[in-house]
């Protein structure tokens, strides 16, 4: 298998499930749809993507080979599911509170 291909072979498998998330992230909730909370989605989905690259890289390279060749893309895709879900849950979190303390007052 290509090297590359290898390497990239989790965001390539969760790519789909990313653009739902995504997409859910960007819809939800529907008020208040401002500029500011749309440059804070699409920092926060760009930051998880990111997030979600480097943890890849990072469990692929950390992983021992000594248990098999799949264990470290089975290690490098959970990793990177677990860092892009988290990601979004803190930006959720965050938006709720930012968004939540500017409409009260």
């Amino acid at each position: 298998m290509n090297p590359q291909l290898e390497l990239n072979l989790g965001l390539i498998l969760f790519l789909p499930w990313f653009l739902i998330l995504g997409v859910l992230f960007w819809l939800f909730p529907r008020q208040p749809r401002h500029l500011l909370r749309r440059l804070f989605d699409l920092a926060s989905l760009a930051l998880a993507t990111a997030a979600f690259l480097v943890s890849l890289h990072w469990a692929h390279d950390y992983a021992n080979p000594q248990h098999g060749h799949m264990w470290r893309q089975i290690l490098a895709t959970s990793v990177g599911y677990g860092v892009f879900l988290g990601v979004l849950l803190l930006a959720v979190l965050l938006r709720w509170g930012l968004w939540r303390r500017r409409d009260n007052a």
